[in-house]
């Protein structure tokens, strides 16, 4: 089953050059975009498996358009793809949902690569950007919960499959990896992850791993 894709970027040739690429490697690419406003539109009338989004965007930033559609649509993966590596963009693009972020300077084999793991919502990042990141998860959970939160006697409870699929998600592995580690497909690992956003009320893989961080499933 082919993935859709749409491209955002202000730049047309840039922005072509990918989606031509993209295409030419039997992904479907369902839409394109120039700016955020335009992107939130094409993108919730598109609907998308993966958006590769730049952040430098004109009329809405790249991190409000991730937050939004997001938000509109939890299922969807972002995979930022942008000029910048400064560390604050990176945990800004994150926090806001994306999957992942890779650098322009990526190869156009890099870029493909990249696409096919976001699209199964294994995180992928620029080599060095995936400890900064994992530390951010960790910040993150060392920050007081909203006593709303706690202990709440209704809390919702995982199986334990979910709690161990979620435990190794905590660890910062991919979701092949943890299929491999468990002797069971890559779509059963996708769909306990999916189960256990739903049961939890959670959006994304920052909130996931800031759960699991904060019950301590990360530790041995």
């Amino acid at each position: 089953m082919s993935i859709k894709v749409m491209v955002v970027d202000d730049h047309p040739m840039w922005r072509d050059a990918v989606a031509r690429d993209l295409a030419e490697s039997g992904f479907e690419v369902v839409a394109t975009a120039g700016d955020g406003d335009q992107a939130v539109r094409r993108a919730k009338a598109a609907g998308p498996d993966v958006l590769v989004l730049d952040l430098n965007l004109p009329a809405k930033p790249g991190v409000q358009v991730c937050k939004e559609l997001v938000g509109h649509n939890p299922a969807l993966r972002v995979l930022v793809l942008s000029a910048s590596g400064e560390h604050a963009d990176v945990l800004e693009a994150v926090k806001s949902g994306a999957t992942g972020y890779l650098l322009k300077s990526a190869s156009t084999e890099e870029l493909l690569d990249a696409v096919r793991r976001t699209a199964v919502g294994d995180p992928v990042f620029t080599p060095g950007l995936a400890g900064l990141v994992l530390g951010e998860y960790r910040r993150l959970a060392s920050e007081p919960a909203p006593a709303a939160d706690a202990d709440r006697p209704d809390a919702p409870r995982l199986t334990d499959r979910e709690t161990e699929v979620l435990r190794l998600v905590a660890k910062g592995l991919s979701y092949k990896q943890i299929a491999e580690r468990l002797v069971i497909s890559h779509r059963t690992v996708q769909n306990h992850v999916q189960n256990t956003l739903g049961k939890l009320q959670l959006h994304n893989r920052v909130e996931l791993v800031r759960y699991a961080i904060e019950a301590g499933l990360d530790e041995d």
